[in-house]
């Protein structure tokens, strides 16, 4: 077992179906969600290392990117 899937069987035992948004659907696809560890840019990284391109974009990121150098900075 994974990080990923060690935390998401953590997750579940609080929080109704283990996450707090529609990533509840992973379960009808087979999966299990993905917990970031960190982004940079376009990519973000998983738990266990694995890198990804975000091609979601919430509203935040859409506003402001990842790990914006002048957000860091202050």
């Amino acid at each position: 077992m994974d990080t990923n899937d060690s935390l998401f069987d953590r997750a579940r035992q609080s929080i109704p179906g283990g996450v707090n948004s529609p990533v509840r659907a992973f379960g009808s696809v087979g999966g299990s969600p993905r917990f970031m560890a960190r982004a940079n840019g376009c990519h973000m990284w998983d738990v266990d290392g694995k890198r990804y391109i975000d091609m979601g974009s919430g509203i935040g990121v859409t506003a402001f990117g990842y790990a914006d150098e002048a957000w860091q900075a202050a």
